[in-house]
């Protein structure tokens, strides 16, 4: 197992190329995702299914696998009769599961380091109503690190590279996020999902990033989950403003509709976008919703020409 540590290092050596969307693939291998735990039900019924997803993006030349558990929560698995024991069995399983990838990759000879991170999901994914993408839920900074910090404790005793505080919409669950992964042990990286210069709550990223840029235990900052044409400014900003690594991983381009539960438009994300984001300080590149292995497997190699 690679250490907890290795990842953050690898940071400063060059980019490290994270995985693509769980759902797209998913769904791709036959899988209905049209429930409110999305792709956290099938820790529980189809697990193998999974491990499968995170071996193709490995295989496509992802170095991170970012675990199934952005909307798993103990809120979300009770309203489906699942005990707290048990959800924190499936919390725990999905490292365990991206784990278990990595070692089936090696085994076909994968020889690079393969990392896990352990997806940590906004307060809005548990509601399963679009409301990620606006924030402001009504909640202060103390209540959000209160639903978080259970979650962050389970996912840290499973021992991930590092955990990934995504898709998050405004400040407020920034700090909340921040409080909660002191004392862990583990890395973590500080994700928003934004809107042109903005949060999906609408503060200034300036602001948004620079709550991260003295918290020790953050070791990237950057965007996620947003249209590709966010990325460029957004990684110059958390650059400048934090001085730490960044992280970028965009959507395909095309609208998520909340209440049709179903992607619209048409892709514009390409490969020959990451060269401009490493260039900006981009060190962990790679892709969300709708952003598969063929895509993966672009900017795995587009940043090997570069």
């Amino acid at each position: 197992m690679t250490s907890d540590s290795a990842l953050a290092d690898a940071l400063s050596t060059g980019p490290v190329v994270l995985d693509g969307g769980m759902s797209n693939q998913l769904e791709s291998a036959g899988h209905d995702l049209s429930d409110a735990l999305w792709s956290a039900r099938l820790l529980a019924e189809r697990p193998e299914a999974i491990v499968e997803a995170h071996l193709a993006y490995y295989e496509a030349g992802a170095d991170v696998a970012i675990t199934s558990s952005y909307q798993a929560t103990f809120e979300g698995f009770a309203r489906r009769g699942i005990p707290h024991d048990r959800a924190a069995e499936l919390l725990g399983l999905s490292v365990g599961l991206a784990r278990e990838a990595a070692g089936r990759a090696h085994a076909k000879g994968v020889a690079r380091p393969l990392w896990v991170a352990a997806s940590v999901g906004p307060y809005g994914a548990m509601l399963a109503d679009g409301s990620e993408y606006r924030g402001r839920y009504g909640l202060s900074v103390a209540e959000l690190e209160r639903f978080h910090r259970p979650r962050l404790e389970v996912l840290a005793a499973a021992a991930p590279d590092a955990l990934a505080l995504e898709t998050v919409p405004d400040t407020d669950e920034a700090r909340a996020l921040l409080r909660g992964v002191r004392g862990l042990g583990v890395p973590a990286w500080l994700s928003y999902s934004v809107a042109g210069d903005r949060t999906r709550a609408g503060q200034p990223l300036e602001e948004a990033f620079a709550l991260a840029a003295e918290a020790d235990e953050v070791v990237a900052v950057g965007v996620n989950c947003c249209v590709p044409e966010d990325v460029d400014a957004a990684v110059a900003t958390a650059a400048r403003v934090t001085g730490k690594p960044v992280v970028v991983y965009p959507n395909s381009g095309e609208a998520w509709d909340a209440r049709a539960r179903a992607w619209t438009g048409g892709s514009t994300f390409t490969a020959a976008q990451v060269g401009g984001w490493e260039r900006a300080g981009a060190r962990l590149i790679g892709g969300c919703c709708r952003v598969g292995p063929e895509a993966i497997a672009g900017i795995t190699a587009a940043l090997r020409a570069a």
